[in-house]
């Protein structure tokens, strides 16, 4: 039977048991991921741990934005690896890219020296380098675990060729896995394991929900005016679900047909 991986993406302790009842393996843990996601605080690490068995991923991004890091961030990155290390985060997500669009692999070779034992995702730094192909192969020499892709396109599906592409050099060099993301839902779940070998899967499955403020001033936002300062954005378990029925029905599939 296929073995397929669920990731979610979480920012909260609330989407991160949401994301385990769903049926999720894996959480991505961040912070504000509606700017795409930048490194969560220690205590978070930690109240999630505390009451989620899921293994847990963190994203370290010490702001949102390119992947070109001056000395002071990469000093962040290099303790924040530490830290999370010793606090028992099963991997770490990470990436770093020099000014002409490539692999720091400077940068790269010391974070991954620092995250000893630890699993290491090359996150979505990849989709925006200037040569995936040549990224993977440096990716696969750092030793790199897991490479979250859309393909280099804005979602996963609109970069489904490329996708294609990786999934099959994963499969000739037994480089890192590829994991489609940006934009995975359900649906698209089901498209993806017809048409590509691709076996790892990422979603943030979010909602948005009202506040429980029940007094509201509003017109005084506290950043980006890109959403009410009175919604919160979840996981929502029953995406995350129909991701997992999905999977399921996909493995037992392949199963009765030899695949």
């Amino acid at each position: 039977m296929q073995q397929y991986l669920l990731e979610c993406c979480v920012d909260s302790v609330e989407s991160a048991l949401a994301a385990a009842r769903g049926g999720a393996d894996r959480l991505e843990l961040c912070a504000s991921l509606i700017l795409g996601g930048t490194s969560p605080g220690l205590a978070m690490f930690e109240q999630v741990r505390a009451h989620c068995s899921l293994p847990v991923r963190v994203l370290l991004r010490p702001r949102f934005g390119d992947f070109l890091y001056s000395d002071y961030e990469f000093l962040i990155l290099q303790r924040e690896v530490e830290q999370f290390r010793s606090a028992g985060a099963e991997g770490i997500v990470i990436g770093c890219l020099d000014r002409d669009g490539g692999i720091d692999l400077a940068q790269m070779e010391r974070l991954m020296e620092l995250a000893g034992s630890m699993k290491v995702t090359l996150h979505r730094a990849f989709d925006v380098c200037k040569d995936p192909m040549q990224a993977y192969k440096q990716a696969k020499a750092l030793g790199i675990d897991t490479i979250l892709t859309s393909g280099q396109k804005s979602s996963c599906m609109e970069g489904l060729e490329l996708l294609k592409e990786l999934s099959a050099l994963q499969r000739q060099t037994g480089g890192p896995q590829i994991m489609a993301g940006a934009g995975m839902t359900p649906e698209r779940i089901t498209v993806f394991c017809r048409e590509t070998d691709i076996t790892a899967y990422h979603l943030s499955a979010k909602k948005l929900m009202d506040s429980g403020m029940r007094y509201r001033k509003e017109g005084v936002p506290m950043g980006f005016s890109v959403m009410s300062e009175y919604s919160i954005l979840r996981t929502d378990e029953e995406i995350v679900a129909q991701a997992r029925r999905k999977l399921d029905l996909e493995s037992s599939l392949q199963t009765r047909t030899g695949h």
